[in-house]
């Protein structure tokens, strides 16, 4: 069995911030590949199903991104999944908006969702890093990421996740290349292959 996580903070105040983009993520693979209803499940939302010819437990955790690791934790200790079958969805700084990239293990670039796991779990898990660009200045980070997406930002996160989640058989089936690469071209094929940071004309 393969954990899929998405990383947000739960409530309705939450849901639309760019740092909910890996909740987003986790709730269009959910829609496409028909998973059984959320429910209750380590300390967050978690729903069975399978993408391609993997069993996959779909997890939402419920603990707030500082926390992560405590639900993430949970379902693989109940399931005993290894650390290299858990996939992570989160936000990225370090990527222009509407840009995707998968990375084994690293470091965890100030993100307290990934800190949080990696304490809990271990660090040699896998990361779909989905890009939300950088406000350009430090001190605005936490703004940043805690405000919702504009409404100029909407159709390429909608693009994005959806691209995410009909591609995710070659992510369960562990061709993260092929999976990386295919998102980039169906959003090049939207007409996002290039799109401007916040704040720049």
């Amino acid at each position: 069995m393969i954990l899929v996580a998405g990383l947000g903070n739960p409530g309705a105040k939450y849901a639309g911030n760019r740092h909910n983009i890996g909740f987003m993520a986790a709730e269009a693979i959910h829609r496409r590949h028909r998973f059984a209803p959320w429910r209750q499940r380590f300390q967050g939302l978690a729903a069975e199903g399978m993408i391609g010819a993997e069993k996959v437990l779909l997890v939402m955790p419920g603990t707030y991104m500082n926390e992560s690791g405590r639900s993430v934790g949970e379902a693989m200790r109940f399931f005993k999944i290894e650390l290299g079958d858990v996939i992570v969805f989160h936000d990225e700084l370090d990527l222009p908006p509407a840009k995707l990239r998968v990375k084994t293990g690293g470091g965890n670039a100030g993100h307290n969702g990934l800190r949080s796991i990696t304490a809990q779990c271990g660090n040699d898990y896998r990361r779909v890093r989905l890009g939300i660009g950088h406000p350009g200045d430090k001190a605005l980070v936490h703004a940043y990421v805690l405000n919702d997406f504009a409404k100029s930002e909407q159709p390429w996160v909608e693009d994005l996740v959806t691209a995410s989640a009909e591609a995710a058989d070659l992510l369960a089936a562990g061709d993260d290349a092929l999976f990386q690469n295919r998102v980039h071209l169906a959003m090049d094929g939207r007409g996002w292959g290039e799109v401007k940071r916040i704040g720049e004309a």
